[in-house]
This record gives C-alpha cells, sequence and structure tokens, in this order.
C-alpha cells in the first residue's frame, strides 16, 4: 500500500482557504491509499483567543471541512487522516480524525496538551484506539504526543501497523528525530504529516516524515516549502516483532519492572 503526507500552511482562521490548498495539492495524491494531514487542519493553530478557536471548531457530524475531506477520500479511492478542532458539546478537543470514501471511520483527542493548547482545548477523554482499514491498522497521535514512548508502545500493542501523526511543531528538529526512533522501539511505520509558516510569533518547522519499521527514514519534507509524497510500504514488516531469532520487541519486555509507569 502507499501512505503519504500533505505539508502545507493551513490558514488560521480561514478554512475555504485552507480547503483550496487542499484541492490544489489532491492532484499530486493520485494513488494514496492512506493520507495525512497536519494537526488542527480546519482552523490553524495559534488562536489569537479562545474565543477564536471556539468560532474555528466544528462538531464531527455535519462538519462542512470533514464533508470536503470525505469527497476527496472518494475521488482518490484512499483513507485520510486530519488534525481537526473538534467541539463537542461545550467542550474542545485536538483531535485527528480517520475517514474513508464512505464517511466517518473513527477519532483520536490528544492526550498530551503542549504550551498554549492548555487555555483552549481539555486533554483527550478517548484513549488510544485502533482502526482496522482492511490494509493495514491505524493508530493516531497528534504532535506533541511524539514525547511519550507510552504512547506509542500502546498502539503498537494494541495492533497498529502504521502510526499517523498529524502535528504543528514548533522545536526544530526534535520530532523528526525521534520518530524514526519511535518506529524503529515499535516496529512500526509512522507518517508524521507537519505543516510550514508561521502564525503570531510561532514558526512551524516542516520536514514532514515517514519512517519505517527498522528506523529507516524513507521520506522527509523540506523544513519550509509544501511537499506531498507517498512511499509504498510493505505491513508485513510491521507485524514482524521479531529482533533477532531470539529476541522479540514484546515477547522480552519484562513488565513487572514497569510498575512505576502505572504511577503517579
Amino acid at each position: 500500500m502507499k501512505v503519504g503526507y500533505m505539508q502545507f500552511a493551513p490558514v488560521l482562521g480561514d478554512v475555504q482557504a485552507t480547503m483550496d490548498t487542499i484541492e490544489r495539492l489532491s492532484a499530486q495524491c493520485v494513488g494514496a491509499d492512506l493520507l495525512v494531514l497536519p494537526e488542527l487542519c480546519n482552523s490553524g493553530y495559534n488562536f489569537e483567543s479562545p474565543q477564536q478557536a471556539w468560532d474555528t471548531s466544528e462538531a464531527i457530524e455535519g462538519s462542512h471541512f470533514l464533508g470536503f475531506l470525505r469527497t476527496l477520500c472518494q475521488r482518490l479511492d484512499c483513507h485520510l487522516v486530519t488534525g481537526f478542532n473538534e467541539r463537542h458539546g461545550e467542550a474542545l478537543y485536538n483531535s485527528a480524525v480517520l475517514l474513508n470514501p464512505w464517511g466517518y471511520v473513527g477519532r483520536y483527542r490528544k492526550l498530551h496538551l503542549f504550551q498554549n493548547e492548555k487555555d483552549v482545548f481539555l486533554p483527550g477523554d478517548g484513549g488510544l484506539p485502533v482502526f482496522d482499514i482492511g490494509w493495514c491498522r491505524v493508530g493516531m497521535l497528534v504532535c506533541f504526543d511524539w514525547i511519550f514512548p507510552e504512547a506509542w508502545r500502546v498502539l503498537a500493542l494494541e495492533g497498529a501497523d502504521v502510526i499517523c501523526h498529524p502535528s504543528n511543531l514548533v522545536l526544530p528538529g526534535l520530532a523528526q528525530r525521534a520518530v524514526p526512533v519511535r518506529a524503529v522501539t515499535n516496529r512500526v511505520y509512522v507518517v508524521t504529516a507537519n505543516r510550514i509558516g508561521r502564525e503570531g510569533d510561532l514558526t512551524f518547522t516542516g520536514a514532514s516524515t515517514i519512517a519505517g519499521p527498522q528506523g529507516d527514514v524513507l521520506a522527509q519534507a523540506s523544513p519550509d516549502g509544501e511537499d506531498v509524497t507517498l512511499v509504498e510500504i510493505d505491513v508485513a514488516l510491521a507485524r514482524d516483532k521479531q529482533i533477532t531469532p531470539r529476541n522479540h520487541v514484546f515477547e522480552d519486555r519484562r513488565v513487572e519492572a514497569y510498575t512505576v509507569l502505572c504511577q503517579k
């Protein structure tokens, strides 16, 4: 199957401009089976106020933005993961949403909020789900989740072959170096779709990355240019957790020594 990222600059507060960019770049996505877009793709990131965050959010049901992406999935015959400013009742969540040509498949709500996100969003409350999309099993993380190895390991233990990672990274190079390590230590594929450009005092670092189960960087974008890249992957490699004939990523764990991970 082919997985890929779309690296660009969503426009703060102007979802139509963002959709216009996605439409233009979609011509380069023909043949993709699974695409990943950046974090908070429908709203932009560096909100001027909590009210702007609210005004640019949508509920999943009836979302104009997700409806547009569903049409894109139909045209490309693919699955897609997008960052999404999700309104749920009176709450906002920094979410990732998985779509296919028939519509909504599932969502993940970001567990680990970064900096000023804590003033706008609630921490995720839906755990770390994994979705079987036929070609593979998909897990999702969002941006700053990259720094927490526990989240990656849970998704791998739950059977994820590919972890989709919508991002708005601003710490230069850190996540991009860590992602191949997360891939090899869990023997999974990772697709990090980062954004580019500036919003207020933030500069986003681009360098969207696809990493393989052996820690290989299979693709990496520039730090500041639009990019659509597709890579063919072998899902069977993500299901082989054998490191040597006598070492297995999961079976060699000594869980009795890890109890501190469950303590405050």
